[in-house]
């Protein structure tokens, strides 16, 4: 587990895999570790719920230079933007856009602390951190289509024991299974180079946190 500096700037996440993919990205573009990477809750224990309430709480926190929250957009991207949104507003934070920002938001206040708002994967689309770690595939990779394939057969067949918006996780977990070490976690593949950290999408949001902590 990577030191954690001290606690002025955070980065709250949802979830254990979450915090190691962030971990992974850092690593592999030597990001300066100026900031924690927290799950919230008593025991870790995380999701979107205990997140959003544990917001306030933290901005409240003395000594609080910049918060960042990384969250699921799942199949509603608005909707998960307005949960986010609301309570920074309920903060004393104004003037939020209406949508969230292509590039990740960064709102500066002179009287509050930073904060900074990604939406996985991608601020723009639904989806979830393995719609995120998808676009990190390598373009030539020849099992990726394979995993597709076979998801789709198990579906025509009725066999599909996934709720429909855990796809994207069955996905990038059949395609790791199938991989030198098989199912290896996402921060590990990214460390270990089975999965590519240059790609667009990981660039945009190593930017983001560099913008917003560093």
């Amino acid at each position: 587990m990577p030191r954690e500096p001290k606690m002025t700037r955070q980065l709250v996440v949802e979830g254990k895999n979450d915090q190691h993919v962030v971990w992974a990205l850092c690593k592999q573009h030597q990001v300066a570790k100026t900031f924690s990477v927290q799950v919230p809750g008593q025991d870790e224990s995380g999701g979107i719920e205990t997140l959003l309430a544990d917001i306030p709480v933290r901005l409240k926190q003395r000594g609080l230079e910049s918060l960042g929250v990384l969250v699921d957009a799942n199949q509603d991207l608005q909707g998960r933007w307005q949960a986010v949104s609301d309570r920074l507003k309920r903060s004393g934070y104004e003037n939020l856009p209406a949508q969230p920002d292509s590039d990740g938001l960064i709102i500066s206040p002179p009287d509050k602390p930073r904060v900074g708002v990604w939406l996985m994967p991608d601020n723009q689309l639904p989806g979830m951190l393995e719609n995120f770690v998808a676009h990190l595939i390598p373009a030539d990779d020849l099992l990726a289509p394979r995993a597709e394939a076979c998801l789709r057969g198990i579906e025509q067949d009725g066999l599909d024991l996934y709720k429909p918006a855990h796809r994207p996780k069955a996905l990038i977990h059949t395609w790791l299974a199938w991989q030198e070490d098989p199912g290896r976690p996402m921060g590990q593949a990214i460390t270990a180079h089975v999965l590519g950290h240059n790609e667009p999408l990981a660039l945009a949001f190593v930017s983001w946190l560099e913008r917003l902590f560093v």
